[in-house]
């Protein structure tokens, strides 16, 4: 995930997400390898970026960027409910509210992708500086990422999905043969895991969940594929 920052003096380049959960399963198994999530940072590029963090006294250098452009569409269209659209949007913008936090219908929100204001990509905005990983946080949230995991003595691996995400999609994250394979899927919740020795006593005192294709994964779950090809 690439966080487009300004107004703010951050590292550059890839962090390292301070995942408690990775941390404690990586204390509880000393797998031989952890995979931890990474963000990267790159200064005063909204273009190429995930999620754009910027100061409130910068708010306006993102903001003045999609009113110039939306500006422009709406003296150009001629379409009744376009117009009415556009005006909508700058409206919002200029009461500095990023279109991210608009509600829009889902046919407002197809003809928005197709122009690309950047303030249509998850904003944080915020009146002082957080610590890094208060900034990743903030991140995905407004992404909408959340985190499944897998863990043993090999490796314990953090996995980021969007939220409600399918168990298949899930497993195609691991490896696409996990996907086009998949059989269903054992889930124990981080919390339960902690708790116990390993999976197999997980299983024993009926922490573990077999799940389907339909499965929603939630945050934290820890999982492992049961899949044939």
């Amino acid at each position: 995930m690439k966080i487009g920052f300004a107004g703010f003096d951050l590292p550059e380049g890839k962090v390292k997400f301070q995942d408690e959960k990775v941390i404690a399963l990586e204390n509880k198994f000393a797998p031989k390898k952890t995979t931890p999530f990474y963000a990267e940072f790159i200064k005063d590029d909204f273009l190429n970026c995930d999620v754009i963090f910027i100061s409130k006294e910068h708010i306006l250098d993102l903001l003045i960027l999609d009113l110039e452009k939306l500006e422009t569409r709406r003296d150009r269209t001629t379409d009744a409910e376009e117009t009415k659209l556009l005006d909508k949007c700058l409206q919002y913008l200029e009461q500095e509210t990023p279109l991210c936090q608009v509600q829009f219908t889902e046919a407002e929100m197809a003809f928005l992708r197709g122009l690309a204001p950047l303030s249509l990509k998850p904003t944080v905005v915020a009146a002082k500086q957080p610590d890094i990983n208060e900034i990743i946080q903030a991140a995905l949230a407004g992404a909408g990422i959340v985190f499944f995991y897998t863990a043993d003595k090999k490796e314990v691996h953090a996995w980021p999905v969007k939220k409600d995400a399918d168990i298949v999609t899930c497993a195609g994250k691991i490896h696409s043969d996990l996907a086009r394979g998949f059989i269903k899927a054992d889930i124990v919740s981080y919390e339960d895991l902690i708790g116990v020795y390993n999976m197999q006593e997980a299983r024993s005192k009926g922490l573990v969940k077999l799940v389907d294709r339909d499965y929603a994964i939630r945050p934290g779950d820890v999982v492992e594929i049961r899949f044939n090809i």
